[in-house]
């Protein structure tokens, strides 16, 4: 396994939609324990592919106490969507040093190519349900700051350029 870099922001292909991928091959395997590598010693509760420079609808997420119990997706795509909402403070190695609260709904249904190649629908709620739809942004070409005011999304921005200029 290999810790990946990440794509640091405004790099385009944080804005640009990821390819599907056709099948769960032994690349697709590789590419996922890099993620989880990658994830882990963020620490974070989740990564998409592109975040990482790799343009395939790949995600992996792990809310567990524990590490070790995360969930590879290929494909994800969002089935249903609670009414009630859940509030979370949400941050991106992409654009690091700054976060915000975001509002996203408290429960999904998921639809993806598991680690076996197969479909699997899956409920997640709560921090699980939020990681999963952070990651969904991502291979759409979105960020968290999408889902805030023009305002706040641009001090944000600024923010994060002024610590990246510092360090």
């Amino acid at each position: 396994m290999t810790l990946r870099a990440f794509v640091p922001y405004p790099d385009k292909r944080l804005r640009t939609a990821a390819e599907p991928v056709r099948a769960i091959t032994e690349t697709v395997h590789m590419i996922w324990d890099d993620m989880v590598a990658t994830m882990d010693a963020m620490p974070g509760y989740g990564l998409a592919a592109p975040q990482i420079g790799i343009m395939l609808r790949l995600a992996v997420v792990d809310c567990s106490d524990r590490r070790g119990q995360a969930v590879r997706m290929a494909n994800p795509e969002i089935l249903h969507a609670s009414v009630q909402m859940r509030r979370h403070e949400e941050a991106s190695p992409n654009l690091p040093g700054v976060s915000a609260i975001v509002a996203r709904p408290r429960a999904v249904t998921v639809r993806f190519l598991n680690d076996a190649g197969e479909t699997e629908d899956r409920d997640f709620t709560g921090l699980w349900a939020t990681s999963v739809q952070h990651q969904i942004d991502h291979l759409n070409g979105r960020m968290f700051v999408d889902h805030l005011s023009p305002m706040r999304r641009k001090m944000l921005v600024a923010r994060a350029g002024k610590l990246r200029k510092r360090a």
